[in-house]
């Protein structure tokens, strides 16, 4: 085996490594995990090409590497996630004791421009509920699938991962309650109401029942072979419901939550109940949507007020 070859073997057991640590004891998803990878393997790439290794890591490196990928075309926002990868990344190495320190300690973090997300109007909402509640009407198996993806999401807020991950025993249908395990394995508790209710009342004594196999488990939400549902299949429901609503912007699963707390504010909600419902470590996080309700409001205003 040539050098580089061993070199590259030697990365990738790092790598390895460092992805159990995210998984096991940060409880970070698999989707994030991929990321930081891919953003380290970057890195790893980026001195290999300058013959050296993690040995070598600086901060004059590692801010010559974010350079050289903003140069690239990197988006703030993609740069904001590799310096968070790559503090994660060398913090858990130097304990590790694969680094003498940490480069990383003084590395800050790109602020990210935070662009306003798009959301559903409240009547554009009801309109993509009300046209998956029709399409389920004949009893369809996927259809009533369908119905109950959307109404839970918007319903809840919770995130497409979240849904498809739950087992019909973290639903509690006598107090319209999920149980929701979240980022960092975080438990949390969302209601939802009648409509949502009865789309999984459907789904639980017609839908399921019809798509279940051995292969299910204790699944909620099932693909048509019967295997637990994957987040791209709840996405393309979305996309599709979404799309048939006359002048709703082009939306998927996050779209459905950011409208959800939009309009949870916009009928008064406390800020930090929605914290709470949607599962934010950072009230900051949450506050963006209080700018979404303010923004909408300006709209109308300026639209409707005969001296806006």
């Amino acid at each position: 085996m040539s050098e580089n070859s061993d070199a590259a073997a030697a990365v990738e057991a790092i790598l390895e490594e460092f992805d159990d640590y995210l998984a096991l004891q940060c409880g970070r998803s698999a989707h994030t995990r991929r990321a930081y990878l891919g953003d380290l393997r970057s890195l790893f790439d980026f001195l290999a090409e300058r013959g050296s290794g993690l040995e070598t890591l600086s901060l004059p490196v590692l801010r010559s590497w974010l350079a050289t990928s903003a140069g690239a075309g990197a988006a703030r926002t993609t740069l904001a996630r590799r310096t968070s990868s790559v503090k994660a990344f060398t913090a858990w190495a130097t304990r590790r004791g694969l680094l003498a320190g940490d480069p990383a300690a003084r590395l800050q973090v790109p602020k990210a421009h935070r662009t306003l997300p798009a959301v559903l109007r409240q009547d554009q909402a009801l309109a993509a509920m009300s046209a998956a509640k029709s399409g389920a009407e004949q009893g369809d198996p996927l259809a009533l699938r369908d119905r109950l993806i959307v109404e839970l999401l918007y319903a809840t807020g919770i995130r497409v991962s979240e849904l498809c991950g739950l087992d019909v025993d973290d639903i509690d249908s006598s107090h319209r309650l999920v149980r929701v395990l979240g980022k960092g394995n975080k438990q949390r508790t969302a209601p939802f109401g009648q409509p949502a209710a009865e789309a999984l009342r459907a789904w639980l004594s017609d839908g399921r029942p019809a798509l279940a196999t051995a292969e299910s488990g204790p699944a909620l939400l099932l693909g048509a072979r019967g295997r637990r549902l994957d987040v791209r299949q709840a996405r393309t429901v979305v996309h599709q419901t979404v799309a048939a609503v006359d002048g709703a912007p082009d939306m998927g699963p996050h779209g459905l939550r950011h409208s959800a707390a939009t309009h949870l504010l916009e009928g008064g909600a406390d800020l930090r109940v929605v914290q709470e419902l949607l599962g934010h470590s950072s009230l900051a996080t949450t506050q963006l949507y209080t700018h979404v309700a303010v923004a909408r409001l300006r709209a109308v205003h300026d639209q409707a007020h005969p001296r806006a």
